[in-house]
């Protein structure tokens, strides 16, 4: 198997993430994806090569994971993914619809129009990573988008607080959207977004969030 990439997306408003912080994300975006499956035991050199990096920032990286309970150690084997519950994607995705939602309909009266295009390059990553099918890229880039819009809000406790909620959700159901050449029409909704924001049509930005959240626990989900 060739190494997967570990995408370089636009740094918003913040520092150049370091490589282990580069390597974390990458494997977030992995067990969000569903690449790396809730039960399985990874090996800090098995995820080197998959990834084609060094073992030790995987394994600085693997045990944030742990700090933040996506993974749990296994005595001298690897890592343990943690499974998630049908309930509590039910329970994330509530809590992301009733701050997500009003947050992002807000930013319609209030976002400066420079700000948003600013994220048009990430939004478009997404749709670039939908079509090449690199699960990885795309939820990485759909993470940078999300969260650089509701910064916009100017409240960072909010953006940490939808940034854990994202990073414990599961999208088991990308491979079978890419597969199906459907995941792209999903990706550039984050267009639509923008060019409703843009607008500032507060009803198109409400049905187009609430349509996007709508994919978590639909499809995107399904084991």
């Amino acid at each position: 198997m060739a190494p997967q990439h570990i995408p370089e997306l636009p740094v918003l408003g913040g520092r150049k993430p370091s490589h282990r912080e580069r390597v974390a994300d990458a494997l977030r975006a992995a067990l969000i994806a569903g690449e790396l499956r809730p039960g399985e035991v990874y090996s800090a050199p098995g995820l080197a090569a998959r990834f084609g990096v060094s073992a030790t920032p995987v394994r600085e990286a693997m045990l944030d994971l742990v700090k933040e309970g996506l993974v749990d150690t296994v005595p001298n084997k690897g890592f343990r993914v943690t499974a998630v519950s049908e309930r509590q994607l039910d329970e994330y995705t509530h809590i992301r619809s009733l701050i997500e939602i009003p947050t992002t309909v807000g930013l319609a009266a209030t976002a400066d129009p420079a700000d948003l295009e600013a994220l048009r390059p990430v939004a478009q990553e997404i749709v670039t990573s939908a079509a090449a099918g690199d699960l990885i890229a795309y939820v990485e880039a759909d993470l940078c988008f999300h969260l650089g819009l509701l910064a916009l809000a100017g409240n960072a406790h909010l953006v940490e607080v939808v940034r854990d909620l994202r990073r414990r959700s599961r999208l088991y159901g990308l491979t079978a959207l890419a597969e199906a050449g459907r995941l792209q029409s999903s990706a550039e909704e984050h267009l639509e977004l923008l060019d409703a924001l843009l607008a500032r049509d507060e009803n198109a930005v409400r049905a187009v969030m609430t349509r996007h959240l709508g994919h978590v626990r639909g499809l995107w989900a399904a084991p």
